[in-house]
């Protein structure tokens, strides 16, 4: 139970964390934002991060992602694994990937599963080896130790003690792990975005290697990157029979702020970008998006925003709502409710969305 410190509103679904309900952090963000950004400024120094992207005068220019950091002599960026040493960039290098890495029996988990090859048979058979889920295959499932969000509520918050690790994968190496019952690779963590380079290169060699059989390439993103990386990770899934995910985590740019630290305009933008790909190879889905409804927060004001934006775009893009689980600094709030995701579900549909889906459905709880 929280309390909003700007209307006083008390409820299970203010988080203690942030501070202020969604309306208030919505209708009066300037004044509420100095008091969230110090929460987030804790949580990224307790893991030795910079607590602003950098811009350093005479810094050297990354230009991965939507901060664009411009990074001094010893210093690193926002997602604390691209640095400069000697005066060179480092860090995030086509030839060096902080990661870990396993396989997933397929069919899996992952978000896009109502509606993808490995998952359903989608696109069979020129990219999926089964009419239905691919019993006895696996997804290489590589998890990157960086991000360029700074989620309050991170199911995978853990990532951040490794990100200065000088432990490192080459992108051959990872490449030659996905064998001949690898059907997929996806690239999550943290966020493929700092990056992208050595994962778009493992990416080329993999597929070469495989030349002949069905290998997906998958992302699950924060969707902020700059071009041309966009538009080469999108090549390689659009070529593979593989699908981009994007985390559409808010739509107002105040609750996004209070609850990831950054902007979303660049990963809507992205969104918007890609949305035209789509009829270059209709199924199976190449454009997938995803939400995490957060008590209190995600609401149905912000569902009915984010599914609206999605419906002009092709009412055909697969929506899934996803449940919360309290954890990381947003450990207070309830998990989402059954009415919570069903009226979010509505909501979507009623905008215009035809594939709406609920996932992680046993984490569904009581009302609020």
């Amino acid at each position: 139970m929280g309390t909003c410190q700007y209307c006083g509103k008390t409820a299970k679904t203010v988080s203690k964390a942030i501070g202020f309900c969604a309306d208030c952090i919505r209708g009066h963000f300037d004044e509420v934002w100095p008091k969230i950004k110090a929460v987030h400024d804790h949580s990224r120094t307790a893991y030795g991060l910079p607590i602003d992207p950098p811009r350093a005068a005479d810094g050297i220019s990354c230009r991965l992602c939507v901060h664009r950091c411009r990074i001094p002599e010893g210093g690193t960026g926002f997602c604390g694994l691209r640095r400069v040493e000697s005066g060179k960039l480092k860090g995030g290098r086509p030839h060096e990937g902080n990661l870990s890495s396993y396989y997933d029996p397929l069919p899996t988990n992952c978000v896009g599963d109502f509606v993808c090859a490995g998952g359903q048979g989608c696109g069979y058979p020129q990219y999926a080896v089964s009419k239905g889920p691919e019993y006895g295959y696996k997804n290489l499932a590589v998890f990157y130790n960086a991000c360029s969000f700074n989620c309050l509520y991170c199911q995978n918050y853990h990532f951040k003690e490794h990100t200065f690790s000088s432990r490192t994968v080459s992108a051959k190496e990872l490449a030659k792990r996905a064998d001949e019952k690898t059907t997929c690779i996806c690239y999550f963590g943290g966020d493929p975005t700092p990056q992208i380079l050595h994962a778009i290169k493992a990416s080329k060699i993999a597929l070469k290697q495989a030349s002949g059989r069905i290998l997906r390439i998958c992302w699950e993103t924060n969707g902020a990157m700059q071009e041309p990386y966009l538009s080469m990770m999108a090549d390689l899934s659009l070529r593979s029979g593989g699908c981009i995910k994007f985390d559409l985590k808010a739509w107002d740019d105040g609750i996004h702020h209070a609850l990831c630290g950054v902007t979303n305009r660049k990963t809507l933008e992205n969104f918007k970008a890609l949305s035209t790909w789509i009829a270059k190879r209709p199924a199976p889905p190449f454009l997938i998006a995803s939400t995490l409804l957060v008590p209190g927060y995600v609401d149905e004001q912000e569902v009915s925003a984010i599914a609206g934006y999605i419906a002009g775009l092709n009412p055909d893009i697969p929506y899934s709502l996803l449940a919360f689980y309290p954890h990381f600094y947003i450990d207070d709030l309830p998990t989402t409710s059954r009415t919570h995701a069903m009226r979010c579900k509505e909501v979507a549909e009623r905008v215009g969305l035809r594939r709406v889906h609920i996932g992680n459905v046993h984490l569904l709880g009581e009302d609020y």
